[in-house]
């Protein structure tokens, strides 16, 4: 009877960094997700970008706003650069955790079988996926926040669009007080 419940205590314990395996996986689907967004937005960028350099620019009579578009494109293209290079750093520590997570329940599942009475090298393993998936957390983090200060840059350009004011008119005829 004591080695079903040290097989079942074993089980348990090969199972338990299945949990974070899963999350690790979500958080992989997600940030996948989030870096297809990001080349999307460079695509649709990429095709602003053509618009503005042909020669029968349709609608384009306002050389401010075209400047103002194509500061606007540039700022873009820095932060989705920036994102990119940021989510790929961070599915990598997302992999790895997984990697190590799974390393975790096989390293539970042969100390036990080989009778080791050590239990370091699993919670190494543990601890290495834990520190992975905190890293891949923080870097998602970073990333959220580039995406919404870029959000926010684009609608300010929608503003002043609607504004009938060039980004790079705002601001100068406002008390100091006003300005940003």
């Amino acid at each position: 009877m004591a080695d079903v419940a040290a097989a079942a205590e074993v089980l348990a314990a090969m199972i338990t960094p299945a949990l974070l395996i899963s999350a690790s996986g979500t958080l992989v689907l997600s940030t996948s997700h989030r870096l297809s967004r990001v080349v999307d937005r460079v695509r649709v960028l990429a095709q602003d970008a053509e618009r503005l350099s042909s020669p029968a620019r349709s609608g384009q009579g306002d050389i401010a706003y075209s400047h103002a578009k194509r500061a606007l494109i540039i700022g873009q293209l820095t932060a989705l650069a920036q994102r990119a290079e940021i989510l790929r750093s961070a599915l990598a520590a997302l992999y790895m955790a997984i990697g190590f997570l799974v390393a975790t329940s096989i390293g539970i599942g042969a100390l036990t079988l080989l009778h080791f009475r050590t239990s370091w090298p699993a919670v190494a393993l543990a601890m290495l996926g834990a520190c992975a998936l905190l890293w891949g957390s923080v870097l998602l983090v970073r990333e959220g926040r580039l995406a919404i200060a870029s959000t926010l840059e684009e609608m300010q350009y929608i503003r002043s669009l609607v504004s009938g004011v060039p980004r790079a008119e705002q601001g100068k005829n406002l008390p100091a007080d006003e300005k940003r």
